[in-house]
């Protein structure tokens, strides 16, 4: 079996969101740290760029808002950072 480059994309963002998760629940990255929300919105991007090219809205919404809340939480992070 063949995956297109979007699909390997689109399984590396889910490797990394899931990932993610794992760390947060083991304690070892928490969600106020910036890599937090930038392994979020980078796994979120990559599914994005799959989803571009193999359209699902259901996780395309998902996608979009996990991505969404992720530049928050950076820009978050950075506002707090600079104070």
């Amino acid at each position: 079996m063949t995956y297109a480059w979007y699909d390997i994309l689109g399984t590396v963002g889910v490797t990394l969101i899931v990932l993610t998760y794992v760390l947060l629940q083991i304690g070892r990255v928490r969600s106020d740290q910036l890599v937090y929300s930038i392994l979020n919105a980078v796994g979120a991007s990559l599914i994005l760029v799959s989803l571009y090219y193999n359209f699902n809205f259901p996780a395309f919404v998902v996608e979009f808002f996990w991505l969404l809340i992720s530049l928050f939480g950076i820009g978050k992070y950075i506002f707090q950072r600079s104070r």
